[in-house]
């Protein structure tokens, strides 16, 4: 396991990414966006309210709202930090020359994809400080904001390995790109308009409780369940209504866990050319 996580692959893609002024601005940019948020967001609250106070509810309030900015941040950054990983060399023809050096297919793609989403865990890390802000309000146990980096880092690997997926695939990055967003999409806007449309069904159907079907819509949902974890009332009624013991968010998990570990090993197999003669 040493030798798969410690590779010259992830060591030249760590060097690369971290020693680069981009990397730095774009870590500083980010902190400096949500320190403005949350200032904003304390004024307009101090603002509106007739004793200029900002009370703990309000506080809770700002965590929601932190807690689904650097959601989307991952939904949308990832795909794209990972969709050309494996393309990106095949077009600059140094895959080939990759792929003749000691490093296995395992540890090549796992190094590109811890290297590839490294950074944005990075930004993720570094934003903790900026929740502890929400402390000083209360409303929020440490608990709450662990939960949410868990989930976060969980939901990198998940969307990351998927751009892994189609850049070993395709050949072309544009292409492997539009299929990984186009696979986000689906799980986040496809799946909760299908939500939507299985509520709808479901009440003209004369049926107030929501069926199966709803709840295997949603646990395909990254949002639905950030949700629960922030609200963990909205979709009690969903899993009170079908008899299960599974949370909504455990369902998520071990479905999104088994999906990750089908297509890494599917990335595997695929990166190196098939060697087998014809006879």
């Amino acid at each position: 396991m040493k030798n798969v996580l410690l590779n010259p692959v992830l060591n030249k893609e760590f060097k690369l990414r971290f020693r680069s002024i981009k990397s730095i601005l774009g870590l500083s940019f980010y902190l400096l966006a949500l320190i403005v948020l949350i200032i904003g967001f304390i004024y307009l609250e101090r603002q509106n309210s007739p004793m200029g106070l900002f009370r703990p509810d309000q506080s809770r309030n700002m965590f929601i709202l932190l807690s689904f900015i650097q959601l989307g941040l991952i939904l949308f950054i990832t795909p794209g930090l990972t969709a050309g990983v494996i393309s990106g060399e095949r077009e600059k023809q140094t895959l080939n020359i990759l792929l003749t050096t000691n490093q296995s297919s395992t540890s090549i793609i796992l190094g590109k994809l811890l290297s590839s989403i490294s950074y944005l865990l990075l930004m993720i890390v570094a934003s903790l400080p900026v929740y502890c802000i929400v402390f000083l309000f209360g409303g929020i146990s440490p608990i709450q904001v662990l939960v949410n980096l868990a989930y976060y880092t969980f939901t990198i690997l998940v969307f990351g390995s998927i751009g892994i997926f189609f850049s070993t695939l395709i050949r072309k990055t544009i292409i492997s790109m539009i299929c990984t967003y186009g696979v986000t999409l689906l799980l986040t806007a496809g799946t909760a308009f299908l939500f939507l449309i299985s509520m709808s069904v479901t009440q003209m159907n004369g049926n107030s409780h929501p069926g199966m079907g709803s709840y295997l819509i949603a646990m395909l949902n990254p949002v639905m369940i950030m949700l629960s974890f922030l609200e963990p009332t909205v979709f009690r009624e969903l899993t009170d209504n079908i008899s299960t013991d599974l949370p909504l968010w455990a369902a998520n998990v071990l479905s999104f866990g088994v999906i990750t570990l089908v297509i890494t090993i599917i990335s595997i197999k695929n990166l190196r050319p098939s060697m087998k003669v014809k006879r």
